[in-house]
């Protein structure tokens, strides 16, 4: 029977819960924080901007990251822009609307309390962005520009045309190096966490292991924070970089931290379509592309014409048929998930039939080429870049992709997982989104969760930490943890066997992406969890890694994130076989109207599922978190 828990949230009304919180909050003294220790893993958006919001407080704080700079963290692939409450265009947003739309767009299936509290810090982080130097575009006379994305009819996206990621992260970066050359923060680039340290159920560190030289290290702390991203790259072709994985979270997991909402992975509407068997990853366009493209397919199947030789008549703008209040605007999951559809039913278009057009004539007609090039310029060049075509003269061929995670580490309104002092922000966690993420609300959690919210709630609890000494790193705890990590990655190199990671990792991929993917259902979940397993024990018998532990070695890396995979994409499918219904990323196929969308059940399912590990990855405990609603009513979710 499953057990149920809480996310210890503020009492008061919706709209001062966040206030009342950071009333109440415990302080540490500025002379008492240069005392204690912090250890931030990751260097994205949120790992950079709380590595350098607790560094500037005064705590001492260690950062890692597994690539050669914290630049090259993935926050850098987000491209269309950064959502927040301005209501610049006077075109009726308000902080209750913006709650709204991520509610709905979540399929109601978030927390009310941290959903709200995102809304409510997003205006200022414009401000904050700004004042680092982003160079968010502007309106001739000045002012900041807009634009939509999907699932809302405002206007409250900020960007920096197509780089609006990679502009936000070099703000953080800047004030991670500040903090660096202060002496405030130490980066340990090339590293990764391979275990969690725990004592008594609190967090005391981490083992990692320095990629260059091969050494296992231990770093001690009075705080862990987990800032890795998602696990979107379990599909193998998805849209995140080659070295996104789950290890930080999943090792996470394994010592005791929930992991809730696995199988809500969302797929991108706009990425670009595989073109061959060889490809590893996917290229993602951005959503702000479908403020001014058109997408369609031709009414009838294996049209060979050039998209510009079929008139008019000849073309299903499906979206827009659909879904006329939204339009090509419509929330991602659904736009994914009618992509799908037209493919699936023969009207794919491209070389291999399985891609959609995006189509800009109109808007260039509308609006003129140089319009259109000072908006998504960059977007363009990308395109004719990869595919040698000129979408100012052809339209685009785009097709879904695995992307985000809405599910990860549950945490509690603190952002604090079931571990004691182990935080976890950004797509690390699984708090803000519910069932499906709306465009630009990625960047925006992973700022507000690391400039605005965990300053706060962790030294909330570090109040509690000033009188106890730093764990030290030669205790049995982390002598026991490094001989375990040491073990494993002997036991990767001893098996040798024939197939290597990648291709173990490219077929459980593909039997996710077909099981558990755009659509699942109770036969194929129950199929492809038996599939798993086989492939899984095949794995730790017949995995081919070369080289040794002492030096680089990539084989080596890809072996523990793919040992990783085949655990979490187990209880991926259980997730997804436990809840009967449909919501947002999450589409049973035994759960739909008659005219194909998603039908929830609030009665048996309105709960976040955080599961616990048990030891064995086919034998998950269930948790559940109840999901309240007093301040919107529960309704069918629709766009049309």
């Amino acid at each position: 029977m499953a057990k149920f828990i809480a996310a210890k949230i503020p009492e008061g009304p919706l709209e001062k819960k966040w206030q009342n919180y950071k009333d109440q909050a415990k302080l540490v003294s500025p002379n008492n924080r240069k005392k204690l220790e912090v250890i931030v893993i990751g260097t994205g958006l949120s790992g950079a901007s709380a590595a350098a919001s607790l560094a500037e407080m005064g705590y001492q704080v260690k950062s890692f990251c597994f690539q050669d700079s914290p630049r090259r963290a993935h926050s850098v692939a987000a491209q269309g822009g950064v959502n927040a409450m301005k209501n610049y265009k006077n075109d009726g947003d308000s902080v209750q609307r913006m709650f709204f739309d991520t509610l709905k767009g979540g399929d109601f299936r978030a927390r009310e309390a941290n959903t709200y509290r995102m809304a409510q810090c997003s205006a200022a982080l414009i401000d904050q962005a700004v004042a680092q130097g982003v160079p968010f575009a502007r309106e001739y006379s000045g002012y900041l520009s807009n634009r939509s994305f999907g699932g809302v009819q405002v206007s409250r996206t900020f960007y920096a045309r197509g780089q609006t990621g990679q502009q936000l992260l070099l703000g953080a970066y800047q004030a991670l190096l500040r903090q660096q050359a202060k002496g405030k923060v130490k980066i340990f680039n090339r590293h990764e966490m391979l275990e969690l340290v725990c004592k008594n159920n609190t967090a005391k560190g981490i083992i990692t292991r320095n990629l260059v030289s091969g050494k296992i290290e231990r770093h001690a702390a009075h705080a862990v924070v987990i800032a890795s991203g998602g696990f979107g790259k379990i599909y193998y072709l998805s849209t995140l970089a080659m070295g996104c994985n789950a290890s930080a979270i999943w090792r996470a997991h394994k010592k005791g931290a929930l992991m809730a909402n696995p199988s809500w992975t969302q797929f991108h509407p706009t990425s670009l379509p595989q073109s061959g068997s060889y490809q590893s990853k996917l290229t993602l366009m951005s959503e702000s592309l479908r403020n001014d493209g058109r997408i369609w397919v031709p009414k009838n199947k294996k049209d060979a014409r050039n998209p510009n030789e079929i008139p008019e008549s000849d073309r299903d703008y499906y979206l827009e048929r659909k879904y006329p209040s939204y339009g090509n605007l419509a929330p991602r999951d659904i736009a994914s998930r009618a992509a799908k559809e037209q493919i699936d039913n023969g009207f794919g278009v491209g070389e291999l039939k399985n891609a959609v057009y995006l189509d800009f004539a109109k808007a260039i007609k509308d609006l003129g080429k140089t319009t259109i090039q000072k908006r998504y310029g960059n977007l363009f060049d990308m395109y004719e870049k990869i595919t040698g075509i000129n979408a100012f003269k052809e339209p685009m061929k785009i097709s879904p992709s695995a992307h985000f995670s809405m599910g990860g580490l549950w945490v509690d309104y603190d952002l604090q997982t079931s571990i004691a002092g182990l935080f976890a922000i950004g797509e690390a966690n699984f708090s803000d989104h519910g069932a499906n993420r709306l465009g630009a609300n990625s960047l925006l959690q992973a700022c507000v969760d690391g400039y605005y919210i965990l300053p706060y709630t962790l030294q909330n609890y570090l109040a509690t930490q000033i009188d106890k000494p730093k764990p030290a790193a030669h205790n049995q705890a982390f002598v026991d943890a490094e001989e375990r990590v040491k073990k494993q990655l002997q036991t990767y190199l001893n098996t040798n066997g024939t197939k290597t990671p990648d291709e173990y990792h490219k077929e459980l991929g593909k039997l996710l992406y077909d099981y558990c993917g755009l659509s699942r259902s109770r036969k194929g979940l129950t199929n492809v969890i038996k599939e798993i397993q086989r492939l899984r024990e095949e794995f730790k018998t017949n995995l081919l890694v070369l080289g040794d532990t002492n030096q680089i070695n990539s084989e080596l890396e890809k072996a523990g994130r793919v040992a990783d995979y085949f655990e979490l994409a187990e209880l991926m499918c259980l997730d997804a076989l436990n809840r009967e219904e449909s919501c947002g990323a999450h589409f049973r196929e035994e759960y739909q109207s008659d005219e194909g969308e998603a039908v929830r059940n609030d009665n048996d399912y309105a709960y976040t599922a955080a599961w616990e590990w048990t030891g064995n990855p086919s034998q998950p405990e269930l948790h559940k978190e109840k999901l309240v609603f007093k301040n919107v009513s529960l309704s069918t979710r629709s766009y049309k």
